[in-house]
């Protein structure tokens, strides 16, 4: 394997014992696919490319700028730049192939001990990979003992992937317990969001989602569901809520970018069916998605 150091700033001398032998220098041991890389300090975002469509590309890719300048990286890439990008590496796919699209940002050189790291070094990738749509599925969910972090703990106002392996740890629980996802609290006890996706619960007939409160990350699918929910005259609120309004709610559903807007189908014993407000706003996405398609319009 050959080595790649930083062309930012000249590393010291370092050797490093990888995969049965050893190597000199900052020898590459992940790619932007890898897990590990994106549990880390780094910033990334996810956009989706499917039946044609790009929805809020844009604000993606301007999401992942803002993390980086919120995580005291330096985003280096322009959003047009990354936009000129993703086009040039979307025609590298079969037509209409599904695709995830993740530009990502981290620094490549540590100072003193190697934890404050110097934002002169940030480094870029942007990796499109194929990822079909999850589609319709059963999804039980419980509530998750772990927590979400405050202002104070962790970087919560940035797409970061050091945030990640907390809710991965929640998952994992979750699903011991014969669940695919759970309801993370935050430090008072109020439900925050999904694992891994942003969640929305109907009672009758209005529509409730917890409150951005700095301890979750306001997605750019949540607030494109709450907008056209609220445009055909739905009501939305945003507010503090427990997990009993949970058990107690008509139906259940998430938003997110992977899966978009998905029903949940069981909490804890209790079965659920999809029901007229999560059909009204998956309809009403999938309207928005192929009518406002940023890649398409940006040709």
């Amino acid at each position: 394997m050959s080595a790649v150091v930083s062309t930012a700033q000249p590393i010291s001398a370092t050797w490093t014992f990888f995969e049965g032998e050893w190597h000199e220098g900052n020898v590459a041991i992940m790619g932007p696919r890898t897990h590990g890389a994106w549990l880390c300090s780094s910033v990334f975002d996810g956009g989706r490319i499917y039946e044609g469509t790009s929805p809020d590309l844009d604000l993606h890719l301007a999401r992942v700028n803002d993390s980086a300048r919120r995580f005291l990286l330096k985003p280096v890439v322009s959003e047009a730049a990354w936009m000129d990008l993703v086009r040039d590496g979307v025609r590298r796919f079969a037509p209409d192939t599904p695709l995830y699209v993740r530009p990502m940002y981290w620094a490549d050189v540590g100072l003193g001990g190697g934890v404050k790291f110097d934002p002169e070094s940030t480094r870029w990738c942007l990796c499109l990979y194929e990822s079909p749509m999850p589609g319709a599925r059963e999804i039980a969910i419980t509530l998750s003992p772990f927590r979400r972090p405050t202002m104070e703990t962790a970087p919560v106002d940035a797409k970061a992937g050091c945030l990640y392996p907390n809710n991965a740890r929640a998952l994992f629980e979750a699903a011991a317990r014969g669940f695919d996802n759970c309801l993370l609290p935050d430090m008072l006890g109020n439900i925050a969001e999904l694992a891994n996706s942003n969640i929305f619960f109907a009672k009758d007939g209005i529509v409730f989602t917890p409150a951005p409160n700095g301890t979750f990350l306001n997605g750019i699918t949540r607030r494109r569901v709450i907008g056209l929910l609220r445009e055909a005259g739905r009501t939305v609120v945003e507010a503090s809520l427990t997990y009993a309004d949970f058990l107690d709610a008509d139906e259940i559903f998430s938003a997110g970018n992977f899966a978009k807007v998905a029903a949940i189908t069981r909490i804890d014993d209790r079965a659920m069916q999809p029901g007229p407000v999560f059909r009204q706003a998956s309809a009403l996405y999938r309207d928005f998605a192929h009518a406002s398609s940023v890649l398409a319009r940006a040709g």
